[in-house]
């Protein structure tokens, strides 16, 4: 790619935008349509413990199948993945807007997921790519941080209003998203450098390992949402059996994957189809002596716990206080709004303050978000408990991912930037949504929930039958909104805890890294340091060493 340097201001503020509006059509694709799922079941004819399909196709194949379309988006140009996935994110939401039935919507859903798997992962890249350590990095990291908060607030906006007022024009949100893809794919295409691959690189794809680590997370993911559902919950034989395959499939990838990068740093090993690069090098976790698999460690926990909050406060708000899906909607707005601001300071000051100080203070203000609604009065006013709750959340999601890619670009190796965007993405992935209360009006069809919102969701559910069992009701009865507010609170708690171990984690082990956001009075500190990472090494202890000396020169 042509330095920054030799593009215009327009194009770099035309290519930083088209990354931020992929963001937002990827987390407005999974938003708009879970508000809709009620709506779509109706005009389809979906049976409501069906509906669940419709978030899980897009949810699987979008978040499984990130570190394969990273790696690809490395080795083959990340310019031809960004496109590649919006047009088949543009496709696939103009088939979804027709379908005529349910399955054939859940089919065209997991084939939109693989475009959102191709395009974000490849935006990351291409942002690190483009822009060198310096002050136009954090801003571009910043901007394309701040696409979530702006895709939920657009999601919740379309699908509240559509689900409010219309039960014909659900179709009307799968257009909305072709019309954005095609106008990131146009984006793409003016604002972006055409893919210059080094024709000396090793572009044999790791197929084995891709397969393995697919396959795996999928198993995993189903069982996490199924496992408290299922016939006779988690003691169900298939959910036994595939949680064993897939933990068992993901340590063989990791076995598998050490093999690998010990066969690549043997310069005198022949080259076989059994020798491929690795798909994920182990010793990227063991980089910046262990502390960027405690970044992504925190990613995976403080989105557990943001995730859950949303979930929780949700159903509060719908099923507990039976407010309609529009009055739902505005109780969470002022998320966004603060979403904008969190990432507006994190390009301001990132270059200023030390990475501890962001996670640190994001995912203890997360926590205390969680604690408000776990101390909720229900007679209080909004503004007492749920309006700063609902500023609070946002903090750690956005303090997190905004200085959290800007961490990984920093200390990721040359040509690999995509990849190691993409397992970032995956960690926040598998604690994603993957079902809203008003799609449903039992909480028994509600729970298809990963890591973190299963956590949640079994305290929820044991609270609950442990208060009716007191009351003498039975769990779904008219009485049972006492038994539910104590269950809401508990999982309130319990969402708590995943971003307080988060804080405690950064704490101890991210004290040292320092300031990873680019200052222009620094310029030449910091690219020299990038530099000192940016070459690939023969051996992982080689990686371990440079690493180690590249934080020592930052801090």
């Amino acid at each position: 790619m042509t330095s920054p340097r030799q593009r215009s201001l327009a194009r770099d503020v035309a290519l930083v935008a088209t990354c931020t509006i992929a963001m937002v059509v990827n987390v407005s694709n999974s938003i708009s349509v879970s508000i809709s799922l009620a709506m779509i079941g109706r005009d389809l004819n979906i049976q409501e413990n069906q509906l669940q399909w419709l978030l899980s196709s897009y949810a699987l194949s979008s978040g499984c199948l990130l570190l394969f379309f990273g790696r690809l988006a490395d080795l083959y140009g990340r310019k031809k993945g960004f496109l590649l996935g919006m047009f088949t994110q543009l496709v696939f939401a103009i088939g979804c807007g027709f379908a005529p039935n349910g399955i054939i919507l859940d089919v065209l859903r997991a084939f939109q997921g693989l475009g959102a798997a191709a395009a974000i992962p490849s935006a990351l890249g291409i942002l690190a790519h483009s822009f060198p350590p310096s002050r136009a990095r954090t801003i571009a990291f910043a901007t394309f941080a701040a696409g979530a908060p702006c895709g939920g607030a657009f999601g919740f906006i379309i699908g509240g209003v559509v689900t409010q007022y219309s039960d014909d024009h659900w179709r009307g949100t799968f257009f909305v998203a072709a019309g954005l893809a095609a106008l990131t794919f146009l984006g793409g295409t003016i604002s972006m450098e055409a893919d210059k691959v080094d024709n000396n690189t090793d572009r044999r794809v790791d197929w084995i390992g891709a397969t393995l680590v697919t396959v795996g997370l999928v198993l995993i993911v189903f069982v996490l949402g199924e496992g408290e559902i299922a016939s006779k919950g988690w003691n169900t034989p298939y959910i036994i059996a595939c949680l064993i395959l897939g933990v068992l499939l993901v340590g063989v990838f990791l076995f598998w994957e050490h093999h690998l990068e010990k066969a690549l740093s043997d310069p005198h090993r022949p080259k076989s189809i059994w020798t491929p690069p690795p798909l994920m090098k182990l010793s990227l976790w063991t980089r910046v002596n262990g502390r960027l698999a405690v970044v992504l460690v925190i990613a995976f926990l403080n989105w557990s716990g943001f995730l859950s909050w949303s979930l929780w406060a949700q159903l509060y708000y719908q099923n507990y206080k039976q407010l309609s899906s529009v009055q739902t909607m505005v109780r969470f707005l002022p998320m966004f709004f603060t979403g904008l601001l969190c990432n507006l300071f994190v390009a301001a000051v990132v270059a200023r303050l030390p990475l501890v100080v962001f996670f640190v203070s994001g995912t203890v203000l997360t926590a205390c978000a969680a604690i408000l609604f776990a101390l909720i009065n229900p007679s209080a006013t909004y503004w007492a408990f749920g309006f700063p709750s609902t500023v609070l959340v946002v903090f750690g999601a956005d303090f997190v991912y905004s200085a959290g890619t800007l961490c990984l670009a920093k200390f990721a190796n040359h040509g690999e930037h995509s990849v190691v965007g993409a397992l970032f993405q995956t960690m926040t992935q598998v604690g994603s949504l993957r079902h809203v209360p008003w799609a449903s009006e039992s909480h028994q069809d509600i729970y298809r929930t990963p890591f973190g919102l299963t956590i949640t969701t079994i305290v929820f559910n044991s609270v609950v039958q442990s208060e009716s069992d007191k009351m003498g009701i039975a769990v779904n009865d008219a009485g049972s909104n006492a038994a539910d507010l104590k269950g809401y609170r508990a999982a309130q708690w319990a969402a708590a805890a995943f971003p307080l171990l988060a804080a405690i984690l950064a704490a101890i082990f991210l004290r040292n890294v320092g300031v990873v956001g680019h200052n222009r009075g620094h310029k030449g500190k910091d690219a020299e340091s990038e530099q000192t990472v940016a070459v690939e090494p023969a051996t992982p202890e080689a990686t371990m060493e440079k690493s180690t000396s590249s934080v020592q020169h930052v801090v």
